[in-house]
């Protein structure tokens, strides 16, 4: 079964729309509203439950009733890598330094319910249904368009892409695993990456085209939020844990799944979407 915050406009959008190809019984309700969803599911019990809502400790209304009332095996919490400090380049690993968020006090509550619980803290995510595709169309929008692609710093910073396939196999590894999952913080993310440029080359084989790329101090400009899809510095997260707690691997690889991403951007149109690249011109003419 599938609680989904009651916004019906989303319903017509991805992955939304596709989850009755599912057979998933969607129920639409206040998800911040811990009376309202016990009313949705009265009746219902639950071993486990995936919370892929919560943003901070008032919208976790689930975890209360999935301990009270359902005594479920365990509590997966969707969470996020952005609460990490990365003041140095480097793979970020579960015990790094992190910001005070939103994300961070509901793993904080839960841990204190004394409930099973397990926290996964995914990074950037693309998927042929994920309704998330700046990530990817940022670096393709350019190159389908002969653009140059004008990328912050050397170009060798990492980015952590992973298909979302990878994401949902490390997450529901959990079933069958509780006990090792119990109390556990996982970062989400591939060991398959590519730096900017080298996903700049990357998109342009696959289109038939050549790069062209060019780097620039971001420091120099004041950009508007989403001038570059990634943070300027190098910003990925190591998956080691989950690979040797939970026994997961990734099978998807961001350079193997371009051709489809490639052709489904063609097949939207979305090459011939009129984009002003205001920013863009504002790095290339200085």
């Amino acid at each position: 079964m599938t609680l989904i915050q009651d916004t019906a406009a989303k319903m017509d959008k991805n992955p939304f729309n596709a989850y009755s190809e599912l057979g998933a019984e969607v129920i639409m309700a206040d998800l911040s509203n811990a009376d309202e969803v016990k009313s949705k599911v009265a009746g219902k019990s639950f071993t486990h439950v995936f919370d892929n809502f919560a943003k901070d400790v008032g919208t976790c209304s689930l975890a209360e009733t999935a301990k009270n009332e359902w005594g479920v095996k365990s509590f997966v919490y969707v969470s996020s890598a952005g609460m990490y400090k990365n003041d140095v380049p480097q793979l970020m690993k579960e015990d790094g330094e992190v910001k005070a968020t939103g994300q961070k006090a509901v793993e904080e509550h839960l841990a204190s319910l004394d409930l099973p619980w397990t926290s996964f803290r995914p990074q950037y995510i693309y998927g042929p249904k994920t309704n998330k595709r700046d990530y990817l169309d940022w670096f393709i929008d350019r190159i389908a368009r002969d653009r140059v692609c004008p990328i912050p710093g050397d170009g060798k910073q990492r980015a952590s892409v992973t298909n979302c396939e990878d994401v949902a196999a490390m997450m529901s590894s959990v079933v069958g695993q509780e006990d090792k999952a119990a109390g556990q913080v996982f970062n989400c993310g591939t060991d398959s990456m590519l730096t900017y440029e080298e996903l700049c080359h990357a998109v342009a084989k696959v289109a038939g085209k050549t790069a062209k790329t060019t780097t620039y101090n971001a420091k120099d400009f004041e950009l508007p939020k989403g001038a570059f899809p990634f943070r300027n510095e190098e910003f990925a997260v190591s998956c080691d844990k989950a690979k040797s707690v939970l026994g997961w691997a990734p099978t998807k690889s961001l350079v193997d799944d371009l051709p489809w991403y490639y052709q489904q951007y063609i097949d939207a149109g979305l090459d011939k979407k009129d984009i002003k690249f205001e920013s863009d011109d504002i790095i290339l003419a200085k």
